[in-house]
């Protein structure tokens, strides 16, 4: 039996721990990524409406998290939107269609609280079967007017993004303090840390841009 529900905090440390599994040595050697679950939930924007586990005969599997985010057009007209992230799906689930389940629930329940937009970062691979496209063909731009190849844009609402030029801002919550984030992982069951092949993939992706 699936089940998606909202997390409780009696899911944190849980879903912390998934989380690190998840990701450790997957983009990095090591991982910052349970480190952010763990901050992000007290910060102004986050949103726990749209903080979700999934369930698999009562046991989670699955979390995603959302936060606030905003365009600025070139008249500084503010518009409010989503991220969310860390998407995370426990290594021994993963690639038997629970990602996508979680993604589309929380997708509905976004658009019944207003939200009509969702800007992330992550692997194209991943995500233009759920929606997404480049953020070049919706004119959305980091500062500097780089568009990067792994920022991806979905619309909630048909034809809400008119085409003017935006600029993206994520939350201040995902600027992780390295140190801090270290000093957390010291805290928890020790890993090895690896170099592994996907981590030269995350930095060719990550440090790549569209003409």
């Amino acid at each position: 039996m699936i089940t998606i529900r909202n997390e409780e905090e009696k899911d944190y440390s849980i879903v912390e721990e998934m989380t690190r599994k998840a990701f450790y040595n997957l983009y990095i050697p090591g991982c910052t990524e349970h480190y952010l679950v763990h901050i992000m939930r007290k910060h102004n924007d986050f949103i726990p409406e749209l903080d979700f586990v999934l369930e698999l005969d009562g046991k989670i599997i699955g979390n995603i998290m959302y936060t606030k985010a905003k365009l600025v057009d070139e008249n500084g007209q503010e518009k409010e939107i989503l991220t969310f992230g860390p998407l995370c799906i426990h290594p021994d689930y993963q690639r038997k269609g629970y990602g996508k389940r979680l993604l589309e629930y929380s997708f509905n329940e976004a658009i019944s609280l207003g939200y009509d937009v969702i800007v992330i970062f992550g692997s194209p691979s991943n995500y233009v079967a759920r929606g997404f496209k480049s953020c070049k063909k919706y004119n959305i731009s980091i500062e500097g007017g780089v568009f990067p190849s792994a920022m991806m844009v979905k619309e909630l609402k048909d034809n809400v993004l008119d085409g003017r030029k935006w600029t993206y801002y994520d939350s201040p919550i995902m600027q992780i303090d390295e140190k801090e984030a270290q000093k957390f992982d010291d805290s928890l069951e020790k890993l090895e840390k690896k170099t592994l092949p996907s981590q030269e993939e995350f930095y060719i992706l990550s440090h790549s841009s569209l003409n």
